[in-house]
């Protein structure tokens, strides 16, 4: 059994990203994303100053609108609007969820898709199914760079992805089609889960209920990657995977935390990068 380090992995992205930036800084550009937070919500704010202390190691410029959860679906547009036109910010982020009052689907549809680094824009959406050039969801492109990393190859593999979700669930699926796996898509209606991940080469897992999967559902000599993150009674951070039973199994496994988790926020960045790139290219 290897474990999948997606800690050492994304410190060497960020490496390669700061020579990026700095590179693109010496060209007149400096990479530059504006995160939207809303409300008061602790895992949330948690997850924003990750990624802005992660910009501040890369030489990213980011800068944070809060706002809070009583404001107007019109005013959080109203900002978009004005990040859209900003011709200094490459990559527009609304950290997630958002509170009830405010339709998340007319947010994320605001949202200029050549800055859409979290890769949610229909458009982007749209070219990924289709196998086109696009912005991938941070959390899915993590996990293909994390099994390219270790050369895994998804070509020909039976690939279960549990959980079916717009962010992590249907792009992961996508992904692996395009990658030339043969992809089966569970979630909170399929009605014998164990029938599902038994026979699978890659089994993703993205649900977020703690030991969702146990060993007697993997396969010997599975890979699995665990995208799912719980708290238990005691305070600590765990996945979905019952880890310590399923881990002797496996080929390969991602721990929790220190595997997906810093992968997601490694993709952030370079797709913000890869927005400027793209407006160095245009000038």
């Amino acid at each position: 059994m290897q474990i999948l380090d997606g800690k050492v992995l994304s410190d060497q992205i960020k490496i390669r990203l700061k020579k990026e930036s700095e590179a693109l800084v010496e060209k007149g550009i400096t990479p530059g994303l504006a995160v939207i937070l809303v409300g008061d919500d602790a895992a949330s704010q948690t997850y924003v100053k990750m990624k802005e202390k992660a910009c501040d190691i890369t030489g990213i410029y980011s800068i944070i609108h809060k706002m809070p959860s009583s404001i107007s679906q019109e005013k959080i547009l109203e900002t978009i609007a004005m990040i859209n036109t900003n011709p200094n910010i490459d990559g527009v982020l609304v950290q997630l969820p958002l509170p009830k009052h405010i339709d998340t689907t007319k947010i994320i549809e605001a949202i200029e898709p050549r800055k859409d680094v979290d890769g949610f824009h229909p458009f982007n959406v749209g070219r990924l199914v289709a196998g086109l050039e696009s912005f991938v969801p941070c959390t899915p492109l993590g996990v293909m760079r994390l099994l390219s990393h270790y050369a895994i190859d998804p070509k020909g593999l039976n690939a279960c992805v549990v959980g079916a979700s717009n962010i992590v669930g249907k792009p992961m699926m996508n992904l692996l089609l395009n990658a030339g796996a043969t992809v089966d898509i569970c979630h909170i209606f399929t009605k014998d889960l164990k029938e599902h991940t038994k026979k699978a080469d890659l089994l993703i897992v993205g649900v977020g209920k703690q030991k969702l999967i146990t060993e007697d559902m993997v396969k010997e000599g599975a890979i699995v990657v665990d995208i799912g993150i719980n708290k238990t009674d005691e305070g600590r951070i765990v996945g979905d995977v019952d880890f310590e039973n399923v881990a002797p199994k496996c080929s390969y496994i991602t721990p929790v935390p220190g595997g997906v988790g810093p992968m997601t926020i490694a993709m952030l960045l370079e797709n913000t990068v890869k927005a400027a790139h793209h407006r160095l290219n245009a000038k």
